[in-house]
């Protein structure tokens, strides 16, 4: 059952005198939300021909880009097989993937001094000599001519093998390619995983299964009678030349002792002189503004512009980066204490007032327990985003695990320790998050979830 309403001329025009905001709202209360989309849409376009994105798009090296994304989370052996007195002589890098003389299952010497480099099972390999490489897909041979000035492809070869100016290049998709040269052979060997992660070729216990670790770990005989099995483990993890964690973990602890005195020393800086800076604290309007100008200032001028400043006056290391973060947490956190102060229950700053109270004595029992709660909860948000901070200020000399980081990039080579980095900054970072909204929210008096 439907009920109808029918509205006569003098009702409606009591309705609209009565409320004209709803009947006669404006042209931008009306069309506000559509000119709004309109405008973040031409905005959008202008800035896509602005920057040139779509020839940026069209002309990434989109191949490296999944190449640097597959060395995240494996790793490639990249031996050199240079051609030397008609024979085939392997050169490793310094990465220390395998110990001198290790017999390794998909690179064997062939009986007339070459090698073979194996890609999968015995279908997909290369055999080299110094004059010819016979490359192998799928079981099929091409033979790739190798001359004194030019390395040839075969005619009717697959896509997988391409002629690339004076060298060959050979793609086995996530197994690796290989570059064959005038001089050598460039073999670049993937596998899932991070190689020697745990143990360098130098360990012991290099090259052992989960099993056998166990067991020397729990009742074998010792290794080095000074120690036991455990402790010598430890050692040779955290003294892995490879994967250097002893000193990436040292450097992740720098960042976060960073992180942390930067805050804890822009907390007791802003703190006192916010109070100058409230207008209902402090009575005097020039300091009110020189003051507020002063925090301004600190915080207008990005972190990272600061660690450069002081890396160049101080030299790089971890004091750069304290610097920073404590300049420009002072600003921060001093504006906002600030605003806290001036929005302060009146009532209590009244009532100790009235009973003679000195300002410290007012402020301490009259505005302190008001706005701890919320100073406390800023300066561990602060802190939880100047961890995140710290990493990235590391990266221009201000020392801890930022600097490694960018170290490690510029390679170009390691990129599974730059994950390995990364992967560690994201668990720091949760549990850092996780205590400080668990901190705030008992703070603030909210449950914590």
């Amino acid at each position: 059952m439907s009920t109808s309403f029918v509205i006569n001329g003098a009702d409606r025009e009591r309705l609209l005198s009565q409320y004209p905001q709803v009947f006669q709202q404006s042209f931008l209360r009306r069309y506000g939300l559509f000119l709004g989309l309109v405008a973040v849409f031409a905005y959008l376009v202008i800035c896509f021909f602005a920057f040139n994105v779509g020839p940026a798009l069209m002309n990434g090296r989109w191949e490296r880009a999944s190449s640097y994304i597959q060395d995240w989370y494996s790793w490639r052996a990249q031996p050199r097989l240079r051609f030397e007195d008609g024979k085939v002589v392997p050169q490793w890098t310094s990465r220390g993937q395998y110990p001198a003389n290790a017999h390794i299952s998909w690179l064997q010497p062939l009986p007339d001094g070459g090698y073979s480099v194996i890609y999968g099972g015995g279908q997909n390999r290369i055999d080299v000599t110094p004059t010819q490489a016979n490359v192998y897909i799928d079981g099929k041979l091409y033979p790739v001519t190798i001359g004194a000035d030019r390395v040839t492809a075969p005619a009717g070869a697959p896509p997988q093998i391409r002629q690339d100016e004076n060298k060959v290049v050979v793609e086995y998709g996530f197994a690796g390619q290989a570059e064959i040269r005038t001089s050598q052979l460039y073999v670049q060997r993937r596998f899932l995983g991070w190689a020697n992660f745990f143990f360098d070729t130098r360990s012991q216990f290099w090259g052992k299964s989960w099993g056998e670790l166990a067991s020397l770990a729990l009742w074998q005989h010792r290794i080095d009678q000074a120690q036991s099995n455990i402790s010598k483990m430890v050692d040779d993890f955290l003294g892995n030349d490879v994967w250097q964690h002893e000193d990436i973990l040292s450097k992740l602890l720098q960042t976060l002792v960073m992180a942390f005195l930067g805050t804890l020393l822009g907390t007791l800086v802003a703190f006192p002189l916010a109070f100058i800076a409230a207008r209902n604290i402090t009575a005097n309007r020039a300091a009110n503004w020189g003051m507020k100008r002063v925090f301004d200032f600190l915080r207008s001028i990005d972190m990272l512009i600061w660690a450069l400043f002081f890396t160049r006056s101080f030299g790089p290391g971890p004091i750069p980066g304290i610097a920073a973060i404590f300049f420009t947490d002072t600003g921060a956190l001093g504006k906002v204490y600030a605003e806290a102060l001036e929005n302060v229950d009146d009532k209590q700053r009244e009532g100790v007032k009235s009973v003679g109270a000195s300002p410290m004595i007012v402020n301490r029992y009259g505005v302190i327990p008001q706005v701890l709660p919320v100073f406390i909860s800023q300066s561990l948000y602060f802190w939880e985003s100047n961890t995140r901070s710290a990493t990235i200020i590391g990266a221009v000399g201000a020392g801890g695990i930022g600097l490694k980081l960018l170290e490690a990039m510029r390679t170009n080579q390691d990129w599974d320790k730059v994950a390995y980095m990364v992967l560690l900054i994201l668990i720091v970072v949760f549990l850092f998050d996780n205590m400080s909204n668990a901190i705030r929210s008992r703070l603030i008096g909210k449950p914590h979830h």
